[in-house]
């Protein structure tokens, strides 16, 4: 059994709240919108990582993580890309992808919006995070938590971590 942490849209911003969460999971998936290499850098200190760069992420997280990572783990194929859509509206290229390399869950980020759904033209399972950054439109931050069992995912948990936006302390 495989304990699995899924993010997204960091856009700079790691506290200890989500390595704490990090550091509880056998591999933590960043789906894009890095925003600073100091997270997976801080990631990749407490579990195995595995990412894809997002459009806000600059040339070297360009070259250190791919656009599209496609990987099995304990059975389950899994696809991750920043910008895909959703079951029903993916974007060409995300349905060119999933058409040629049929993964059992998709995962994507970039819309800030939690959302975890069956798509029953491709037979998958559809994962966007939401956000667990302090930037952008979302109110509430976000990651999921999950298991792989038999090449299946259970006991998915929504993490929520509190208003996006952070009250700092008086000087």
């Amino acid at each position: 059994m495989m304990k699995i942490l899924v993010l997204s849209d960091t856009h700079g911003h790691i506290d200890e709240r989500i390595l704490e969460y990090a550091s509880k999971a056998d591999e933590v998936w960043h789906a894009g919108d890095i925003g600073n290499l100091s997270v997976v850098d801080q990631l990749e200190k407490v579990a195995k990582l595995r990412a894809v760069f997002g459009n806000i992420d600059g040339q070297s997280a360009r070259l250190r993580f791919p656009e599209n990572n496609f990987f099995e783990v304990d059975g389950l194929s899994v696809f991750i890309r920043h910008i895909c859509g959703y079951p029903g509206t993916y974007n060409q290229i995300t349905r060119s992808l999933i058409e040629t390399n049929k993964p059992k869950m998709v995962i994507c980020g970039h819309s800030h919006i939690l959302k975890v759904m069956r798509d029953p033209r491709y037979q998958h399972l559809h994962m966007n995070p939401g956000a667990c950054g302090i930037s952008g439109f979302h109110q509430i931050r976000t990651m999921l938590r999950f298991e792989i069992e038999a090449a299946k995912p259970t006991n998915l948990e929504v993490i929520e971590l509190g208003a996006r936006h952070i009250k700092k302390s008086p000087v």
